[in-house]
């Protein structure tokens, strides 16, 4: 099977993979900071061999990955519930919940809550290397990617690599929402 091949991302092998391709980590950096070898690790993500326990623990280690993550069951169904979900103050006056599983490998989203004046924080924060999409669903947003600041209101994007210092605030004195997409999962 070819590196470019899709496996099978319910087995614990498809998983470490999906996993090391979110983080772009080579076969070979994993490998080294498990203290296994590279041919080892390529065996176990093609699920032609098995691990101990042990082991697991030090490449999901270096996977930056709880090793219970490689036994959950697989959802193919996510449902978000806006009116009981669990948001998380973060920044000033603004709250977030993430509605994507922790498990997608593909796209991570939040929404985002802002109160009058509320933003992210008043540093400007960067993540991993992801194609990120920030869209705003209510309210005025200011929203500051590098030395770059626009205005955005209901229905307006923009689009930037989560490695670029950003921030957003609401600049209008009410209340704002803004959803956050990003593929690779990064944050």
């Amino acid at each position: 099977m070819s590196e470019n091949e899709l496996l099978n991302p319910d087995t614990v092998g498809g998983r470490l993979r999906s996993r090391r391709k979110v983080l772009r980590k080579t076969l070979a950096s994993v490998a080294g900071r498990a203290q296994i070898s590279e041919g080892f690790l390529s065996q176990l993500e093609r699920d032609r061999a098995s691990a101990s326990i042990a082991t697991l623990q030090r490449i999901c280690m270096a996977l930056e990955m709880p090793v219970g993550d490689l036994f959950n069951e697989p959802r193919q169904l996510s449902v978000h519930r806006h009116s009981s979900a669990n948001f998380n103050p973060y920044g000033v006056s603004a709250r977030k919940v993430r509605i994507t599983p922790t498990t997608n490998t593909q796209l991570e989203s939040f929404i985002g809550e802002f109160d009058a004046y509320g933003t992210t924080g008043d540093e400007l924060y960067a993540h991993g290397d992801s194609e990120e999409t920030l869209l705003i669903v209510r309210g005025q947003l200011e929203v500051t990617i590098g030395d770059e600041t626009h205005a955005l209101g209901p229905l307006d994007s923009i689009s930037y690599s989560s490695s670029t210092p950003h921030r957003a605030r609401e600049v209008a004195g009410g209340n704002a929402t803004a959803v956050w997409l990003m593929s690779p999962p990064s944050y």
